[in-house]
């Protein structure tokens, strides 16, 4: 069996996006990482290039400025990644710049891609989520937060990455037919200290919304991100990423939540109501895929 990781990632440095420890995370379950660098303003490149050089392939890109709406271009440099993998491959693992695979998951992995590699109704893996927000204890528990999604995908090149690379789909517009990866992926895009949280926000918004809201962003909140005590969080039970313990450790922060003041909506207590009855189900949750 035969695996290709891809990512894509510009500007990791100056946004202090976790990309060393997200490529790594992935490393010993791949046999070649694909990571599609977008020309930037730092050393994102060199930062790459320095993890891996016998497994680590970089392409070297522009992202298309006509994209920053809805966030597209994300998908756009997901697919470029995807595009450079060869034949060869028989599952190909994806992370973003901001995901971590805690190790503990790399048997379980690879126990489900030899079990249904050769099974062709099976186009992908679905992994549940892990939503980290403002602190490395803390993690989201309401349904803003998406509870799973595809994180490897049958190397079949109709397959692309939906809308703002959240997931995949195949041609035409096709849900993909995956089954459970048994693994989470861990996401620290809500975690930093504040002012890189809120530079990231800033720039963030951007790809959304375009060059202006990311102009008129930085005019308006040049200080540190206030995390929202409104949130609907969790203390995270679980332990952390070998590759994420030095980073935790230089963590300069704190995020006091006062659980008192989450704002908890009559449709999420109906949904958390109804998961509590099923055994986790919850009506309504979007779901990019066919289980």
């Amino acid at each position: 069996m035969t695996v290709t990781g891809f990512s894509f990632i510009r500007n990791a440095v100056k946004y202090d996006f976790p990309i060393v420890e997200s490529l790594k995370s992935i490393l010993p379950l791949v046999d070649k990482l694909v990571v599609a660098v977008g020309a930037g303003e730092d050393s994102t490149r060199e930062l790459v290039a320095a993890i891996d050089p016998n497994k680590i392939i970089i392409i070297d890109t522009v992202w298309n400025e006509s994209l920053k709406h809805g966030g597209r271009v994300l998908a756009d440099e997901t697919n470029k990644a995807f595009a450079a993998i060869t034949w060869q491959s028989d599952w190909c693992i994806y992370i973003q710049g901001d995901e971590v695979l805690h190790e503990q998951y790399h048997t379980p992995l690879k126990e489900s891609m030899l079990r249904w590699k050769n099974d062709e109704r099976v186009e992908g893996l679905l992994f549940d989520f892990v939503h980290f927000y403002g602190s490395y204890q803390l993690v989201g528990s309401s349904s803003k937060w998406y509870r799973d999604e595809i994180r490897i995908i049958r190397n079949n090149k109709d397959i692309f990455s939906y809308e703002d690379a959240q997931g995949f789909r195949k041609k035409p517009n096709e849900k993909l037919r995956v089954k459970p990866a048994n693994a989470a992926m861990f996401h620290y895009g809500w975690v930093r200290e504040p002012l890189a949280m809120q530079a990231k926000w800033n720039n963030s918004g951007g790809l959304w919304n375009g060059d202006e809201w990311t102009k008129e962003m930085n005019e308006k909140n040049a200080g540190p991100f206030q995390y929202d005590q409104t949130q609907v969080l969790k203390k995270f039970t679980g332990t952390q990423p070998a590759v994420m313990q030095e980073r935790i450790a230089k963590a300069n922060w704190s995020f006091d939540y006062e659980p008192a003041k989450a704002n908890l909506p009559l449709k999420e207590r109906f949904k958390n109501f109804v998961a509590f009855i099923t055994g986790g189900r919850r009506p309504f949750d979007y779901k990019n895929y066919k289980l």
